[in-house]
């Protein structure tokens, strides 16, 4: 019941009522558990938080960029935990050494995942309803519009509206304009149109392609595989995990997934320019085996991957691997084989170790630390360099050092440098170190009764990089999508444009036509698409209040009523 009785304060009664609301107690909403869960995915779902997440989700990649990876270099990341004995332990705690893994930089990429998720759903429930929508009613004048044209025809209204209408949806298989026809009163037709429904859906696009580009890389963050291979001119790789140099590979990748296929380097050549001697080309000629299959002769060049059971394998270095023979003080074959040597320079000055195992028992294992010059050019008594990067005539550079090299610690050693910290340099009379200089062919006495060393031949080497990624398709796709998706958003004009047509009173005769069109922003061609409509009305003796051209466009035959409205 409502009471309509007045209540009147008076002054000294004003302190009794305040003091009487101010004593009442407020009754707050509580929002409880459910009230909650729905503030926070309102939260999640929001534009600014999505676009915090993609910010914070860029700043959490930049660990991954200054601190070594452990998946990627094992060997910099145990040096960096010796090197910060303090700090090393606790970044290895937070998963700093494996940022891309780690459970801060998952969480985030998870919360970004599903924030654009949640952003996507309801906007795309709300354009579904708008593109089944009809257009808006003719509105009743358009005074106040940013582009407004009139125009007189002898034409029925109807006729009139309907050339509009064909005009609108224009002639192609698809409808520029989406319109309605609707008969007002008895002698006023109009027609609404409405188009840029494709903005708003190349919107949608956009953000489901960024969807799929995090799920694509997800999924090719733990099924893909990379690893590198070093392979002289002669040998043969074998497609599994064992027989790579490095491995690394996501959490969900299988082992067994790997084809068993086998890679043999039957030669490498390379060109040089003779005036600069700048490299110009370098070809690996080789020999695929598949499961399946029979051999086959093919080539890997730069920028011209060789693809082997579903892995594209590239052509990542060259260099010489010195074919030695070294034999111990007892005559003992103690080292047999090729040694990759790393170039240094244009001229392929190269720099490589040779560790000598003791296998005869009592004997001292040998280092022989140097380089290798492909064109040896003698300038002084101890300076010699290179001149070409050919082979033209080279020349093995090495020091001699004996004792432990630490091959039986079981600790992993890079094979490129040598540890001497448990050796003794060879020194001559003089006390000067003592360096040999070899050529292919040749055998020098090592020093100090060491044994032997024997230069057989300089055979190449060529260094691989084989990567499996089975989501880089769909990231092209996505990509491809996503960029297209931005382009509509951001260049299709959204436009409604009305035409109603009247029959003149003082001329039942004659018929006036009023325009207008609107556009969700700036939109400079708004005018001269309401001129090409009444343009194109039939019959019409000139444009009022319009820019348009002035020559009369007949119409074509009207269409049914019934396609006018579908």
């Amino acid at each position: 019941m409502s009471d309509d009785r007045t209540t009147t304060y008076t002054p000294e009664g004003l302190d009794d009522a305040f003091s009487a609301d101010d004593a009442a107690p407020v009754a707050l909403p509580r929002l409880g558990a459910v009230g909650w869960l729905r503030w926070v995915w309102r939260q999640l779902t929001s534009m600014r938080v999505a676009l915090l997440l993609l910010m914070l989700l860029a700043v959490a990649a930049v660990p991954g960029s200054v601190f070594p990876q452990r998946p990627q270099a094992p060997a910099d990341v145990a040096q960096y935990l010796l090197d910060h004995p303090a700090s090393g332990p606790w970044l290895e705690r937070l998963g700093f050494f494996d940022v891309y893994t780690s459970a801060w930089f998952s969480a985030i990429y998870l919360l970004l995942f599903i924030s654009l998720v949640g952003c996507i759903l309801p906007r795309a429930k709300v354009h579904l309803r708008a593109l089944r929508a009809r257009p808006p009613r003719t509105p009743r004048r358009f005074d106040r519009f940013p582009a407004q044209g009139s125009a007189e025809s002898s034409a029925s209204p109807e006729q009139v509206v309907r050339a509009a209408e064909r005009t609108l949806r224009g002639g192609g298989p698809l409808p520029r304009f989406r319109t309605e026809v609707r008969e007002e009163r008895a002698g006023v037709w109009s027609v609404s149109g409405e188009r840029g429904y494709l903005r708003e859906s190349g919107n949608l696009v956009f953000h489901l392609a960024l969807v799929g580009l995090l799920v694509s890389v997800a999924t090719g963050q733990m099924l893909h595989f990379r690893g590198q291979v070093l392979l002289v001119e002669g040998g043969t790789f074998v497609n599994a995990q064992t027989d790579y140099d490095t491995f690394e590979s996501g959490i969900a990748f299988e082992p067994e997934s790997l084809v068993p296929f086998r890679l043999t380097l039957d030669s490498f050549t390379s060109r040089f320019d003779p005036a600069t001697l700048q490299s110009r080309d370098f070809l690996a000629e080789v020999t695929l085996d598949e499961p399946g299959s029979d051999a086959e002769a093919a080539t890997i060049k730069v920028n011209h991957p060789l693809t082997a059971g579903g892995a594209k394998v590239y052509l990542q270095g060259n260099g010489y691997a010195p074919q030695v023979v070294v034999r111990d003080a007892a005559g003992e074959v103690a080292f047999a084989g090729a040694v990759p040597f790393l170039p240094q320079d244009t001229v392929y000055t190269s720099q490589g170790v040779i560790k000598v195992p003791d296998v005869s028992g009592g004997q001292e294992q040998i280092g022989l630390v140097g380089s290798l010059l492909p064109t040896a050019q003698q300038l002084t008594e101890t300076i010699w360099r290179s001149v070409d990067p050919q082979p033209r005539d080279p020349v093995l550079v090495l020091a001699v050092w004996s004792g432990d090299l630490g091959l039986d610690t079981g600790i992993p050693q890079n094979v490129y440098q040598l540890d001497d910290t448990d050796m003794t340099q060879a020194l001559d009379d003089q006390g000067q170190p003592v360096t040999l200089h070899v050529r292919p062919g040749e055998t020098v006495d090592l020093p100090d009764g060491l044994g032997t060393l024997t230069f057989e031949n300089v055979p190449r080497f060529v260094a691989l990089d084989l990567r499996h990624d089975p989501a880089l398709p769909y990231l092209l796709v996505f990509a491809v999508l996503a960029i297209a998706g931005l382009c509509a958003s951001l260049f299709v004009p959204r436009r409604r444009v009305w035409v109603r047509a009247a029959v003149d009173g003082d001329d039942p005769l004659r018929t006036v036509v009023t325009a207008g069109a609107l556009a969700r922003s700036d939109d400079i061609g708004l005018q001269d698409e309401l001129d090409r409509v009444l343009t194109a009305l039939p019959d019409q003796t000139g444009p009022q209040d319009a820019t348009s051209n002035d020559a009369p466009v007949h119409p074509a035959p009207a269409r049914p009523a019934e396609e006018a409205q579908r």
